[in-house]
């Protein structure tokens, strides 16, 4: 939905604020302390964007990689399918500026021996609020002044086993989405409009994950963990797509809850979200839970979960070198997919740096 929030310190941040305002973004961006974008509003941000791109270049749409042709560790073309079929093309530079769920791709390059290694990140669920009642958390007496936007919150707490719970990608007056992209895997994430005015307010709640939790030394052990967890919350939302829920307090005392929950998404049932993660996480997150309930009274109360929220960042981390290029020459592997941002503010700035390695000594 467009948060431009970012830990990191680059100067071009404020590059990336202006594109985004001068495509359609508010003003407000350039000034606030967590710029947010709204997914209606990004919608046309990004349409005017490729616009300019298409000014200058070729954008091909219903249009996919499939394959690479590599000789004697140097990229020499790329296959592509389009409606009409495959065909080939000689390129010598390929900037993969992948999503972090595409799976297939990842499939595609180890098979071609890219570099790939296994990197830790972080799974869990989605707990969703009224956000009345994360107003009244932040906001106290004030929770109803007009003049206030819908509150937010960011938590983070180490349980005694040492592991890292924490919220992520918050959505004041949101909506929890289903994001499945694949056949028998069900997926969760969250948005919310520019102007936050829904009723709910969700966030992720995650653990953190290390190669150790994959059971595999395979580099793409971690995107299988992923699978795993998405086939299972599948099964539990009925093997239709629903969603499965459950409210807070009972999935803390592992048991069978309420049916009907209300939650933002419609299609949704309720599930013993128990049996969706392995023990070890179920343990983790359940303290992380009581944990962020000090911080928070009430947290846990009225609170409802959706499983699963398996995708906060990529599985899998791309070798590349000091100019950013792969152990195969010509491709370079930048942004969120291939394991070097985390965000849409720090892939942009990792996307900036690859054009600035790649159109260096051009005039």
């Amino acid at each position: 939905d467009g948060k431009l929030t970012t830990g990191i310190k680059d100067y071009r941040k404020q590059f990336v604020l202006n594109t985004f305002y001068e495509h359609g973004a508010s003003e407000d961006i350039l000034y606030l302390n967590k710029p947010h974008l709204g997914t209606d509003v990004l919608i046309n941000v990004v349409k005017n964007i490729r616009k300019d791109i298409e000014k200058c270049g070729d954008v091909r749409f219903e249009t996919k990689l499939v394959d690479i042709i590599i000789e004697d560790n140097q990229l020499k073309e790329v296959v592509l399918e389009n409606n009409e079929g495959t065909y080939k093309e000689k390129v010598d530079q390929l900037v993969l500026a992948i999503g972090h769920s595409a799976r297939k791709t990842y499939e595609m390059l180890y098979q071609k021996q890219l570099e790939i290694s296994q990197k830790a990140f972080a799974v869990g669920m989605r707990i969703e609020h009224s956000q009345e009642f994360i107003n009244k958390s932040q906001y106290g007496k004030f929770y109803d002044h007009p003049a206030l936007k819908a509150a937010d919150y960011k938590l983070a707490v180490h349980t005694s086993q040492k592991r890292g719970v924490y919220t992520f990608c918050m959505c004041p007056g949101g909506y929890v989405m289903n994001a499945a992209s694949e056949e028998k895997r069900l997926v969760v994430n969250g948005m919310s409009n520019y102007k936050r005015d829904n009723k709910y307010a969700n966030s992720a709640i995650l653990v953190n994950v290390t190669p150790d939790d994959f059971g595999s030394s395979h580099p793409l052990a971690g995107m299988y963990f992923q699978r795993k967890l998405e086939e299972k919350a599948f099964e539990l939302g009925g093997s239709d797509y629903s969603i499965p829920v459950q409210k807070v307090e009972d999935y803390l005392e592992n048991k069978e809850g309420i049916e009907n929950i209300e939650t933002s998404l419609k299609r949704v049932k309720n599930a013993n979200l128990n049996a969706l993660l392995p023990e070890i996480l179920n343990i983790n997150l359940k303290e992380g839970l009581l944990l962020m309930n000090n911080k928070i009274n009430g947290f846990t109360s009225n609170a409802t979960l959706l499983g699963v929220e398996s995708r906060s960042s990529a599985p899998i981390r791309f070798y590349r070198d000091e100019n950013m290029e792969s152990n195969i020459k010509g491709i370079y592997p930048i942004g969120e997919g291939a394991g070097y941002a985390g965000g849409i503010m720090s892939s942009a700035i990792d996307g900036l740096k690859c054009s600035e390695v790649l159109l260096k000594g051009e005039r």
